[in-house]
């Protein structure tokens, strides 16, 4: 006899919920006997302990700031990370307080951005062993987007434009600088170049992009992987 699959849940009638139509619940799988290794755990290589200062917008003694490969729905999402291997409960004094001023600054920083409202500060941490915290900002009078469901809608809306991201990025990464480190977001070049002929307006060039949109969900760090061996279930992102 088959299990009656649970009710879809209230929050699906919440305004902030990004679907809509005839939706189901999954069913659970069984739990795992032996969770696999996330990333930096193990034999597996640690991404972030691998990544040169270059691919950070800011980096500072113990701390650097990331962002996404490209721009996405939200005007921003970043990621703090420590420089030293720890996760969240492996923190020493200095790191842990440290953790909390940076979060407050990046949470300024990101915030004194325009059309920014709020930010989300989110740690999940099951893709990998090495500490990383999202910062997601809400879009100022999008109220739709408001509460637990950013990070899904991250995924739906149109992205912003590219020179609308690196000046977000260039900004915060100035912002954070104040305060020490060294910033390495560039904002984007201005075209200066004179138009080669006055007697018919230049028709904007649009960038056509063919791949997808990476977002929060799809990051590499968050991922969901399959396990070696399928009967064993999956590393959740």
């Amino acid at each position: 006899m088959q299990d009656t699959p649970p009710s879809v849940p209230d929050f699906t009638q919440w305004p902030s919920f990004p679907f809509e139509g005839d939706l189901r619940v999954k069913q659970l799988d069984d739990p795992v006997p032996v969770e696999p290794p996330r990333r930096g755990e193990g034999n597996r290589e640690c991404t972030a302990c691998g990544a040169p200062d270059e691919a950070y917008i800011w980096v500072g003694e113990r701390w650097r700031v990331r962002a996404m490969d490209r721009p996405t729905g939200l005007p921003m999402v970043l990621i703090l990370e420590s420089r030293s291997h720890l996760d969240l409960g492996d923190l020493p004094n200095l790191l842990a307080a440290e953790l909390g001023v940076m979060t407050v600054r990046l949470e300024r920083a990101i915030r004194s951005l325009d059309g920014v409202a709020r930010v989300h500060v989110n740690r999940w941490g099951d893709g990998s062993a090495h500490l990383h915290m999202w910062f997601l900002a809400r879009p100022y009078g999008r109220l739709q987007l408001r509460g637990t469901f950013l990070s899904l809608w991250d995924s739906i809306l149109p992205p912003i434009s590219e020179a609308q991201w690196r000046e977000n990025l260039a900004l915060v990464a100035a912002w954070l600088a104040e305060f020490g480190g060294r910033p390495l977001a560039e904002p984007p070049r201005i075209q200066w170049q004179a138009p080669s002929s006055l007697s018919a307006p230049a028709e904007a060039e649009v960038e056509i992009v063919d791949e997808e949109t990476i977002s929060v969900i799809e990051a590499a760090g968050e991922i969901p992987e399959p396990s070696d061996d399928s009967t064993t279930g999956q590393r959740p992102g």
